[in-house]
């Protein structure tokens, strides 16, 4: 009888590993609705409020709406390069505005070529 009992208790394990999780999942969400009823006269109308569990994707839609666009990198490369052509085009006292002009134009146009 032991044994019996150390031998069944011994294979337990395995009968909770077997065990099967659920192959569909849904996943639900509430949602507030509201409906106008109207009235008459004599009765007047009203608003009747209720709830409703809607079914969604699980995950959710939001996974999929996320722009993870980013343009740092193009616009430092950008930015650089459109100073050093800048100041290398031009001369003496238009330097102090054709850098920082060259350097925002190229930050801008590297920042829509890296895809932002």
């Amino acid at each position: 009888m032991k044994f019996f009992l150390l031998a069944l208790f011994s294979f337990y394990p395995f009968l909770e590993i077997k065990a099967s999780t659920p192959k569909t999942v849904t996943c639900t969400r509430t949602e507030y609705r509201e409906e106008y009823i109207p009235g008459t006269k004599s009765s007047p109308g009203y608003v009747r409020n209720y709830e409703i569990d809607v079914e969604i994707p699980c995950g959710g839609d939001t996974a999929e709406n996320i722009d993870d666009n980013d343009c740092k990198e193009g616009s430092v490369i950008g930015g650089l390069l459109g100073a050093g052509i800048a100041l290398s085009s031009s001369r003496g006292k238009d330097r102090f505005w054709a850098v920082p002009a060259g350097g925002t134009a190229g930050a801008l146009i590297g920042c829509q070529v890296d895809g932002g």
